[in-house]
């Protein structure tokens, strides 16, 4: 009994906590966009050198113009036809985050299923290896016989792709918890729900959130890969269109616009990431593999 009040007075006493946490993260958000702003000219130099590169080499004629255009050119393509690559940016993006989202809900919840039942962890984890290494490109068309030519198998594939890396991270992080802190838990009296609310769930976070940033661009290349086999829309269906009419320009503007979906999706995953958890070392100064 004595154990069950004091889980309920740390309860009661979690608003007060939060708030000073949220006065926290609002303090290190600030941090996090200097940060942001000091490392981002890394990135941003060797883009100019790529793109200086590329300039210098179409400038001089060293590739064929049919072969790799000029960046002008497809920036000239791109801004003679604004609603046409902005109409298929955003039937792509639509399906790509739509697949995102349920490849989240799905595969956080199979982690859940499968970290507490050892038995289905057993009998799903070989299906799920065996699904994930069959090439998508390879059954995309089977979808496109099952569903048709809508949204729903471009959205079929893009969750497949990023099913994977969710479920994976985040068994790992609900079983790297210490078992000393589970012990604890039991013994002060934590359900099941409590343990899973208040250690398993947040101890995985950081793990969750690595799987989210690789399953972010899977989702985008999933959702292309499902309208390459059958679509008449999106940046798929740009760049296969543009390929077989050997039309270079749109083809390299299609592969950008599509490469800056997925780094913005990244993005978009690291930013919660650090307003999540801006406690992590994954949020430190010295860490390599953040933007912020």
């Amino acid at each position: 009994m004595a154990a069950q009040s004091t889980i309920e007075q740390r309860e009661r006493t979690a608003p007060a906590g939060a708030t000073t946490s949220a006065a926290r993260r609002t303090g290190g958000a600030g941090a996090g966009l200097l940060r942001f702003a000091r490392n981002t000219w890394r990135p941003a130099a060797v883009l100019v050198a790529i793109l200086l590169v590329w300039w210098v080499v179409t400038a001089a004629d060293l590739v064929k113009p049919y072969l790799v255009p000029s960046p002008g050119t497809t920036l000239d393509v791109v801004l003679a036809q604004p609603g046409y690559f902005a109409h298929h940016t955003w039937i792509t993006t639509y399906e790509t985050v739509l697949g995102f989202a349920i490849a989240i809900v799905v595969g956080v919840l199979s982690a859940v299923v499968m970290v507490y039942s050892p038995t289905v962890e057993k009998s799903l984890y070989p299906l799920l290896l065996f699904a994930q290494v069959i090439p998508k490109i390879a059954i995309a068309p089977l979808f496109i016989v099952w569903l048709g030519f809508g949204l729903s198998p471009k959205v079929v594939v893009a969750v497949l792709m990023a099913f994977f890396p969710i479920v994976i991270s985040t068994v790992t992080g609900m079983k790297s918890i210490d078992p000393e802190m589970l012990q604890l838990s039991a013994t002060m009296g934590a359900g099941q729900a409590q343990t899973f609310r208040k250690i398993r769930f947040p101890a995985a976070l950081p793990h969750l959130f690595s799987g989210l940033k690789v399953a972010a661009t899977m989702a985008v290349t999933g959702a292309v890969v499902g309208e390459f086999v059958g679509a008449n829309e999106g940046l798929g269906y740009v760049i296969l269109q543009a390929n077989g009419n050997l039309d270079t320009p749109t083809l390299f503007a299609g592969l950008i616009i599509m490469s800056l979906l997925g780094v913005i999706l990244f993005v978009v995953v690291e930013l919660l990431e650090y307003l999540v958890l801006p406690w992590h070392a994954s949020r430190r100064t010295d860490a390599a593999t953040t933007t912020l």
